[in-house]
């Protein structure tokens, strides 16, 4: 039987992979995965067999990357960023049960809240949450209850998939719920395309945020009732006592 590594590979480019995920890529027979992020490590691992699958079709990806691995090969199916993080960790996992003669290992990466913090400066120093706004496969309720709890707390928030061609809105009443707990001059960013082309980053007010626009290559950064702009950059302290000497 042949072995299934599910590999997370940050925002795609080659020096943002961690080198166990590289060393798995260059490694394997096959690399699966959603068309996006197969694209993505295509030019970077020349002479592989690739199988990919559209958006929406999790299962299936999963499916046959087992079915190669069941039948000797050995297979890295690739998410964006960390493939416990949003990836398909959980669902590999979940559906070993049916091939269990095939080896699967996780392959962590290097997840957006991560990457697109280091392009803003340091808004994640401190305690901070992660919430996906994509309701496909968490109701509405479930993801506002979480928010306002978030932002009740003062959890510095990162927040995955804020808007999309039928969610248009959702960033809006993200920002209104937060608003609920956080002043509006609370400092806030959004980095868009992670590490490819394109790359863009933003530092704005939440009042200014709740009409920006974004997409689903869009993350976006809400601070803490301490995080400031400092020199072009987001930065929440961690609490040492130097910064608190300077408040």
């Amino acid at each position: 039987m042949g072995k299934l590594s599910v590999t997370g590979i940050g925002p795609g480019g080659y020096e943002d992979m961690t080198v166990r995920a590289v060393r798995t890529l260059e490694a394997c027979d096959i690399i699966a995965g959603y068309t996006v992020y197969v694209e993505l490590v295509r030019p970077f691992f020349p002479g592989k067999t690739f199988l990919t699958t559209p958006m929406r079709q999790e299962e299936e990806r999963c499916r046959m990357a087992f079915l190669e691995a069941e039948n000797g090969a050995s297979v890295a199916l690739v998410c964006s960023g960390d493939a416990g993080v949003y990836g398909m960790a959980g669902l590999i996992l979940k559906m070993q049960e049916a091939y269990p003669h095939v080896e699967v290992e996780i392959i962590p990466g290097v997840t957006a809240a991560l990457s697109g913090a280091a392009l803003l400066g340091a808004p994640l120093i401190h305690d901070f949450a992660v919430i996906s706004l994509s309701d496909l496969l968490t109701p509405w309720e479930d993801i506002a209850r979480r928010l306002e709890n978030a932002a009740e707390a003062d959890f510095g928030i990162c927040l995955y998939n804020p808007s999309s061609r039928k969610r248009k809105d959702y960033l809006k009443k993200a920002c209104d719920l937060v608003l609920g707990y956080q002043p509006e001059d609370t400092v806030c960013g959004l980095v868009r395309n992670i590490g490819r082309e394109g790359e863009a980053v933003h530092i704005c007010t939440l009042k200014e945020l709740r009409d920006t626009e974004a997409d689903m290559f869009t993350t976006v950064f809400i601070g803490n009732s301490r995080t400031r702009e400092k020199n072009g950059r987001m930065i929440t302290p961690r609490g040492y006592r130097n910064e608190r000497k300077e408040r």
